[in-house]
C-alpha cells in the first residue's frame, strides 16, 4: 500500500497518445487529464512542467516515449525530473522494443516498479538519494531556468483558460436567462404601450363623438330628427263677380 501522503500521486508512460503502464498513489481523475495532455505534448524529444490547480505536471519525451508525472505543488521539480530520469532509464532497460506494444501492455510488469520508484522518492530520505539528485540537479536546474518562465507563465495562461471557459459558461448561461427576461420585458412593456396607445384612441374617438353628438352620452345622435311644420297657408278672399241677370228670352213670332 502507498503511504498517506505521497507527493507523487501519478505516473505513467505512454508511446504518444497510448499509455504503455500507469500507477496512481491516490483516487482522481489523473487518468483521464493526462490522456488529455498526451495529445499535446509534442513528439520531439524535450521536457516539461505544467502547473494545474494544486499540482505539477512534469514529462519528458525520449524516442517517442513519454514520462509523465503528477505530484503535490510543494513537491521539487528536481526530484520529479529525477524520478522520470530513473523511470525512463529503468523501462529502456526492460523493454527496448516498444515501438509497437499495444495500449497498458506493460502494465503488470511495470506498475509495481513505477510505484516502487514513487515510494522511494516520495518518502525516502537517506543520504543515497540526495546524493543522486545532486548529480543530476545541475542538469534539470539549466532545463528549468531556461524554461521557469515559460512554464509559469504557460501554466497560468492554462490555469486561467479553464478558469475563463467556466466563467464563460456560467456567463453564457447567465447572458441567456437576462436574454429570455430582456426579451419578455420589451415584449410586456411594447403590450403596455400599445394598449395606452388604444386607450388614447378610444378616448380621442369619444371626445370627438360627444362634441358632434354635443352630449357626452350622444343623445343628440342616437334622437329621430322632428319633421319640420308647415307654416299655414293664408288664402285671400277671391273677387267678388258681379251677378249678371239673366237675358230675357223674346216669344217668337208667328
Amino acid at each position: 500500500m502507498p503511504k498517506a501522503g505521497m507527493p507523487i500521486v501519478y505516473s505513467v508512460v505512454a508511446r504518444g497518445t497510448v499509455i504503455l503502464a500507469d500507477y496512481a498513489a491516490r483516487q482522481g481523475n489523473f487518468a483521464s487529464l493526462t490522456k488529455k495532455l498526451l495529445e499535446k505534448i509534442p513528439a520531439s524529444n524535450g521536457r516539461q512542467t505544467y502547473t494545474f490547480e494544486s499540482h505539477y505536471i512534469h514529462y519528458l519525451v525520449l524516442d517517442g516515449i513519454v514520462y509523465l508525472c503528477i505530484s503535490d505543488e510543494n513537491f521539487s521539480r528536481q526530484l520529479a525530473f529525477t524520478f522520470l530520469d530513473e523511470t525512463k532509464n529503468r523501462f529502456v532497460s526492460t523493454f527496448p522494443k516498444a515501438s509497437s506494444a499495444i495500449a497498458y501492455a506493460y502494465q503488470t510488469d511495470f506498475s509495481r516498479v513505477m510505484k516502487q520508484l514513487m515510494d522511494y522518492y516520495s518518502n525516502d530520505t537517506n543520504a543515497d538519494r540526495i546524493k543522486k539528485v545532486q548529480t543530476q540537479i545541475a542538469e534539470v536546474k539549466d532545463v528549468m531556468v531556461d524554461n521557469i518562465d515559460k512554464v509559469l507563465a504557460r501554466g497560468e495562461r492554462i490555469e486561467l483558460l479553464v478558469d475563463k471557459t467556466t466563467e464563460l459558461s456560467s456567463s453564457a448561461l447567465s447572458f441567456q436567462k437576462k436574454s429570455v427576461s430582456l426579451k419578455r420585458s420589451m415584449w410586456w412593456k411594447n403590450i403596455k404601450i400599445m394598449i395606452v396607445i388604444g386607450v388614447l384612441v378610444v378616448l380621442l374617438i369619444y371626445i370627438i363623438a360627444a362634441i358632434a353628438c354635443k352630449s357626452p352620452i350622444f343623445s343628440g345622435c342616437w334622437a329621430q330628427p322632428e319633421a319640420p311644420v308647415a307654416p299655414p297657408v293664408h288664402v285671400a278672399n277671391p273677387p267678388t263677380q258681379p251677378v249678371v241677370p239673366p237675358a230675357s228670352v223674346a216669344a217668337p213670332t208667328a
